[in-house]
C-alpha cells in the first residue's frame, strides 16, 4: 500500500513577509509525520505528530501564536478522526492545553466525541495531559493586533488581512488507514465561546478508509453550513479523485453560502487534493515515490 501525508498551515491572505515562515512550518510538520510513516507508524501517530509541530509554531494560529478573542484571551479547538472505524474526537474552547490535538485524540479513544472548556481540561488531567498557563499562547504579534483593535486603530473590515487560521494534516499509512486531524486558535476578536468548524465532525475534518479524508480551513461558519469535509469525501464516493473532489467541495461552499476557505484531501489511492478561494493557502504533501515533499502557498489550478 502507498503511504501519503498532506498538511496545511491556513488559508488566508498570508502577507509576503510571512510566507517563508508558513512554508517552513509545513515542511517541518511534513518531515515529522513522514518520518513516522516511513518507519511503519500508524496514520494516527503521523497526523498527530504533524499537527503538534504546527501547534507549537508561533507563526501560526493554533496553540502558541493563536489569535485573541474579544476578551483578549486564547481559546483553542481541535479534532481528529480515524477512518478505519469512524471514531472521532474533538475539543473546543480549551485554554490550558498546550497541544489540543493530543487531547482530541484522547477523546477519540473514549466513549465521547466532543468535550468543551473546563470539562475538556478536567478530562485532560484525568488522561495525564498537563495543563499550562494560558499566557504561553499569546505572542507579541497577536497582542499588538488586539491592542490596536481595542484602541480603534484596526477596523473590522481589515480582519482578513491579518487573520490567521486553522492548521491540519491527513495521513495514509501502509495498512491503508486514513486519519484527518485539525487544530485552531479561532478567528481574531470573536466573542468568547465562539466555535467554528474545526471541532465539528464532518465540517472541519472527516476520514473514511473506504474513500479518503479531508481537512478544511478558512471561514468556519461557511464551512460548517455545507458540512464541507464530509461533502468533499462524499464526492469521492461519487467517483471523483481527491483533486476533483477538493475543487468540487470549494465550489459547493461558494455557490451555496459564499465565504472563503481551503481544503486538503487524500483519497485511498494516495491522490492529493488541494483547493482554496483565499489568495494563499500554506501546504505541504508527500506520497510514495516522491523523493521529497512539495510545499508552497498556492495550490495548482
Amino acid at each position: 500500500m502507498p503511504i501519503a501525508l498532506i498538511v496545511h498551515a491556513g488559508a488566508w491572505e498570508i502577507p509576503d513577509n510571512e510566507v517563508e515562515a508558513h512554508v517552513n512550518a509545513c515542511r517541518s510538520a511534513l518531515e515529522a509525520g513522514w518520518k513516522l510513516l516511513e518507519a511503519g507508524a500508524s496514520a494516527e501517530e503521523a497526523a498527530q505528530a504533524a499537527v503538534v509541530i504546527l501547534e507549537d509554531d508561533p507563526a501560526l494560529d493554533a496553540g502558541i501564536g493563536s489569535v485573541l478573542t474579544a476578551d483578549g484571551t486564547v481559546e483553542l479547538d481541535a479534532g481528529i478522526m480515524r477512518g478505519s472505524d469512524l471514531q472521532c474526537g474533538a475539543v473546543a474552547t480549551v485554554t490550558r492545553v498546550r497541544n489540543p490535538i493530543k487531547l482530541a485524540r484522547a477523546v477519540m479513544n473514549s466513549p465521547q466525541i466532543l468535550l468543551t472548556g473546563a470539562g475538556a481540561e478536567a478530562f485532560a488531567v484525568s488522561r495525564g495531559i498537563d495543563l499550562v498557563d494560558p499566557s504561553i499562547f499569546i505572542v507579541e504579534r497577536e497582542q499588538k493586533l488586539y491592542d490596536d483593535w481595542k484602541a480603534g486603530r484596526l477596523k473590522i473590515n481589515q480582519f482578513a488581512e491579518f487573520d490567521h487560521d486553522t492548521v491540519g494534516a491527513i495521513a495514509l499509512d501502509a495498512e491503508g488507514h486514513i486519519v484527518a486531524a485539525v487544530s485552531t486558535g479561532g478567528t481574531s476578536f470573536s466573542p468568547a465561546g465562539r466555535v467554528g468548524d474545526v471541532p465539528l465532525v464532518g465540517c472541519g475534518f472527516y476520514a473514511d478508509d473506504k474513500l479518503g479524508g479531508a481537512v478544511c480551513t478558512g471561514h468556519g461558519e461557511s464551512i460548517a453550513r455545507v458540512v464541507m469535509a464530509k461533502s468533499a469525501v462524499d464526492l469521492v464516493e461519487r467517483g471523483l479523485g481527491a483533486p476533483e473532489a477538493a475543487t468540487g467541495a470549494i465550489r459547493l461552499m461558494t455557490e451555496r453560502v459564499g465565504g472563503r476557505a481551503g481544503v486538503i484531501m487524500l483519497d485511498r489511492d494516495a491522490r492529493v487534493g488541494l483547493a482554496h478561494t483565499t489568495s494563499r493557502m500554506a501546504f505541504g504533501y508527500r506520497t510514495s515515490g516522491m523523493r521529497d515533499g512539495v510545499c508552497g502557498v498556492n495550490a495548482p489550478p
